[in-house]
């Protein structure tokens, strides 16, 4: 990520998305300047805050998968979430701030991962070493107030032979031929009743911490377990490698990513921005959740179970409709912390076609894939491509515009019959334009049922 250009970012988003080329310029440019920030005299990277956007458009024309694949391509800690799970403090929903806490629950988890697979190696050793104990113990001196030269001498003598064994039990180990074996290890006992607290609005961070507190107070149990060999070196694996890392190093790792390359995605922002002048009601809720929002947006300090995190760095891209509410009609303050606003256009016949044929993760490819588990060879004539987008085009413009999402609604009635009659039909399948009329034909002429179906 630290090489890839503006330009190179945006031929990576093409690789998935059609289109939109002011939002996906908008969002490389905003991706970019987070690794130059990094580069600055640490005066200096504290004074630059990042640049917020917020992407306007209907529905289904790319605005969510911008940010999903964004955040593929960034490896950065990326949380999305809806902004209607959010109220203010009084109305039923969740605290603002839940959102920081989430992100930081998510990446000490990554971290945490990246961590274990470091020290993998010396957690694998350590559980070899305690499968041999437990197949062929080490010699110990027999109880004894004091144990002479002579004893120690036998125990030497018989220590020698165990080892020679252990290294022939190592090399089965490691080729896998005794995983089927079973043994006896000491697991954790998580048979404990569990203490479950159920808060209300605005109180997500109530439990922050209790259960690690009673954790620590509580004597961790024991209980014998019988598995297999495969099955107790993943378990002791885990134990072995919670051991060995940092957990100090891995929270303090992550909350640096979370400060600095953190990004957090705001979905149907617009469905909390009251409509024209209207007053109470769920207006009242509505402003609430932007005055809740500002200071998050703005910078503020967010008491996390892993310690505060700062969220005056972390980049927010929202994304709305802004069908029946506009951007203006947001709180000022708000909107003055979103500077970057792009729009993006709705789709045409053309974009239909490209968006089923060349993403590599392109619906007709999809469908194809899938078929083809079962022998099905699957092949879509280019008529037939046209005339599922001319479709597509045709009930959007008459219908509710829902974008991309109606050529899976189109393409799902289309090969309904063949994925019903199939494994049985086998072989070669081709549907062309006429096929697709053939199934589609009654309903596009009936548009209230296209209303339903399609």
């Amino acid at each position: 990520m630290q090489d890839l250009s503006p330009k190179q970012i945006v031929k990576e988003l093409d690789k998935y998305i059609i289109g939109q080329d002011k939002a996906k310029k908008a969002v490389s440019i905003a991706l970019r300047n987070r690794i130059r920030r990094q580069r600055l005299a640490e005066e200096l990277r504290e004074e630059v805050s990042p640049k917020n956007i917020i992407m306007i458009g209907p529905t289904g024309v790319g605005k969510t998968e911008i940010a999903r694949r964004l955040s593929n391509l960034a490896d950065v800690p990326f949380l999305k979430i809806e902004a209607t799970k959010f109220t203010e403090v009084g109305y039923v929903g969740r605290d603002v701030e839940s959102m920081v806490r989430d992100l930081t629950n998510m990446t000490v988890n990554l971290v945490k991962q990246e961590a274990m697979k470091k020290i993998e190696k010396e957690a694998m050793d350590l559980t070899e070493d305690k499968i041999l104990d437990i197949l062929l113990p080490m010699p110990k001196p027999k109880r004894a107030k004091k144990v002479d030269a002579a004893e120690w001498d036998r125990v030497g003598q018989e220590a020698e032979k165990i080892l020679s064994s252990r290294e022939k039990l190592l090399e089965k180990l490691r080729q896998g031929k005794l995983e089927n074996r079973m043994i006896e290890i000491d697991v954790k006992d998580t048979s404990a009743p569990m203490l479950e607290i159920f808060a209300g609005s605005g109180m997500e961070g109530l439990d922050m911490g209790l259960s690690d507190a009673l954790s620590t107070m509580l004597p961790q149990k024991l209980k014998k377990r019988k598995v297999t060999i495969a099955e107790a070196r993943r378990i002791l694996i885990s134990e072995e490698s919670q051991k060995l890392i940092d957990m100090e190093e891995v929270l303090k790792d992550a909350i640096s990513r979370i400060e600095n390359q953190g990004i957090i995605f705001l979905d149907e922002l617009d469905k909390v921005v009251s409509i024209g002048a209207r007053s109470g009601g769920p207006d009242v809720s509505r402003e609430g959740v932007q005055r809740d929002l500002l200071p998050i947006v703005e910078g503020t300090v967010v008491n996390t179970r892993y310690g505060p995190v700062k969220t005056n760095h972390i980049l927010f891209i929202a994304a709305g409709t802004f069908h029946d509410a506009k951007p203006s009609d947001m709180i000022p303050e708000l909107q003055g912390r979103f500077p970057i606003r792009v729009e993006l256009s709705s789709l045409t016949k053309d974009d239909f076609i490209q968006i089923l044929t060349e993403p590599q993760n392109a619906i007709i490819k999809q469908y194809v894939a899938l078929l083809g588990t079962e022998e099905v060879d699957l092949r879509f004539q280019e008529d037939a491509i046209h005339e599922i987008a001319s479709i597509a085009s045709t009930v959007n413009d008459s219908t509710e515009n829902i974008g991309a999402r109606r050529l899976h609604t189109i393409i799902e009635k289309v090969v309904e019959d063949i994925s019903f009659e199939t494994p049985p039909r086998k072989g070669v399948v081709v549907i062309d334009a006429e096929y697709v009329q053939s199934r589609l034909k009654d309903i596009i002429k009936n548009e209230d049922l296209s209303r339903y179906i399609l």
